[in-house]
């Protein structure tokens, strides 16, 4: 672990009861990046944030945040990170400043209503702020949810899920927000099983898949990971999508043709199986 890393983890192992849900799971996050944990339902995405978060113990391996020890150094790891979960924890009756300004309250922090206010205008919500969270959309919601989670300058963030039931134009929103808070300096770790959503965020991500990491690396590095294609119409290069299927062995569509493990689509007299138009490879 170097003085770059902010979450370290290392081998670490949880069951419940006969069912084992993460074994031997290790990865290093960089400190003012992007990682995301991408997975399935079910993969243990959130039970692995939960250990990080110091809300549950793991049964075997060693987790490190901002330099403290999950164990052993629960307080100050809690006292260094802020946790937003899957769905937006606001208090609807109250207005969005009022939330702002309750949670610095709860922090003991100096001048809440500055703070609130602040917050309110770096996630474009200054126009709502007196309004209801009730009244809110479900973008404006989770981006409000996001500003509580900034009070106090954590320098780490866990998003479980973050975009989870929201429409795409407020999955937008909150990506913008994502990425703003990298460009700020603070580290973030994402779960999801979006992987459109893994491709556009993050500077690296780790795929969980039957209770282990079974590889990390950035975008590109993950994409070289399938061979390039032999292409003699159209070439499609492999999306983060392929690079997931073929990674955890699930079979692709029944109507593409596959290539050295890369899909393409299937050219007929000129024509895409798709419908686009290709130009033909006349014969030497």
């Amino acid at each position: 672990m170097t003085s770059q890393t902010a979450i370290h983890v290392d081998g670490i192992q949880k069951s419940f009861k006969d069912q084992h849900v993460l074994q031997g799971v290790s990865f290093d996050v960089t400190a003012g990046t992007i990682f995301a944990l991408l997975g399935s339902n079910g993969a243990g995405k959130t039970t692995l944030v939960r250990i990080l978060s110091t809300l549950l113990k793991a049964d075997a391996g060693r987790a490190v945040v901002h330099d403290f020890d999950v164990a052993d150094r629960a307080a100050d790891v809690r006292d260094s990170i802020s946790l937003t979960g899957q769905f937006a924890a606001v208090d609807e009756v109250l207005t969005g400043r009022e939330n702002l300004v309750l949670v610095a309250k709860l922090r003991h922090l100096p001048n809440p209503g500055a703070i609130a206010d602040d917050l309110l205008d770096r996630f474009s919500l200054t126009d709502a702020g007196n309004r209801r969270a009730a009244t809110y959309s479900g973008g404006m919601r989770r981006r409000l949810d996001l500003a509580m989670s900034l009070i106090g300058t954590p320098p780490i963030i866990f998003l479980d899920e973050p975009t989870t039931g929201l429409d795409p134009q407020a999955r937008i929103e909150v990506w913008q927000t994502i990425k703003s808070l990298a460009r700020g300096g603070t580290t973030v770790l994402l779960t999801t099983q979006y992987l459109d959503e893994a491709e556009h965020l993050a500077d690296r991500i780790a795929i969980l898949h039957q209770r282990t990491i079974i590889q990390n690396g950035t975008l590109t590095e993950l994409k070289q990971l399938l061979p390039p294609a032999e292409v003699t119409y159209v070439e499609k290069q492999p999306s983060l999508e392929d690079v997931f299927l073929a990674l955890v062995g699930e079979q692709t569509p029944p109507d593409s043709t596959t290539i050295n493990s890369t899909t393409i689509n299937t050219v007929e007299n000129g024509t895409a199986a798709d419908g686009t138009v290709t130009g033909r490879k006349e014969p030497r």
